[in-house]
């Protein structure tokens, strides 16, 4: 059953979360035509200097790890193989975002799945070292998950009744 469009808190609630997808996949674009000017330019100093903006360290991180991995390989074919992939993300974030600005139920069970497959990587990066930015990260993305469920199972539960 789709939602009813005019209870104020369901579309509030899902429209921010849309709004939390669509602003991750502008920043993606953004890091990615940013990186894609660099194509030719010192790629290692252009990580470091962004490492040390965000103040992440080298080591213990596990997305700091893949990005350095990702960095010190760069040529011109990894550059778009690594642009593909950014592009696929960004398509999945945008299109995630419409459904859920207009609370479709697809879009609903798409941001708690793909919500979730971060957990364990983030429980496991928190688990390295503790830090405020950590904790958040995972209390939001856990929030979001177990709201988009909550709305699920109470939609599941508001057809059934309409069924009755």
């Amino acid at each position: 059953m789709r939602p009813v469009l005019h209870d104020p808190k369901h579309v509030k609630g899902v429209r921010t979360v849309a709004t939390v997808e669509f602003t991750k996949g502008v920043i993606v674009v953004l890091v990615g035509l940013g990186a894609l000017t660099m194509r030719h330019k010192d790629f290692w100093g252009l990580a470091e200097s962004f490492l040390h903006f965000f103040n992440l360290n080298f080591h213990n991180h596990y997305l700091v790890g893949v990005f350095t991995t990702l960095v010190s390989k760069v040529h011109d074919v990894r550059v778009w193989k690594v642009a593909l992939i950014l592009s696929i993300y960004v398509i999945l974030r945008f299109v995630e975002a419409f459904g859920l600005w207009y609370a479709l139920p697809w879009a609903e069970w798409m941001a708690a799945i793909t919500g979730g497959i971060y957990i364990p990587f983030e429980v496991a990066d928190l688990m390295q070292k503790v830090t405020w930015f950590r904790v958040a990260v995972i209390i939001v993305n856990t929030g979001v998950v177990l709201y988009m469920l909550s709305l699920r199972l109470q939609a599941e539960q508001k057809r059934r009744a309409v069924r009755r």
